[in-house]
């Protein structure tokens, strides 16, 4: 008997906005300090929702979206605010105890 294996990928599970924020929030948790973990969240989730849609909502290029969200992307704060925006997402912040 053969095994078949598919890629897993994330956008098919990202069917709600619940379900969108829920991991961008876990996301913005994990991430390691670098960005990466939010990046490829809001990739991903840009994907689930249509990058064509999310692009001209911003203003931005597709691909320039995809340039700025890819795992080598340096997106400016404010492309990640105009991409949050549209995607009808918030940024919360929490204080938290200081780590030393």
């Amino acid at each position: 008997m053969t095994l078949k294996l598919t890629p897993w990928d994330v956008t098919h599970h990202l069917h709600t906005d619940e379900a969108m924020a829920l991991y961008l929030d876990a996301c913005l948790e994990e991430d390691p300090g670098d960005g990466s973990l939010v990046r490829a969240a809001l990739n991903d989730i840009a994907r689930a929702k249509g990058m064509t849609h999310i692009a001209r909502e911003t203003g931005i290029s597709r691909e320039g979206l995809y340039r700025a969200l890819s795992p080598d992307g340096n997106p400016e704060f404010t492309t990640v605010l105009k991409v949050i925006r549209v995607l009808g997402l918030k940024l919360h912040a929490s204080a938290t105890p200081p780590t030393l």
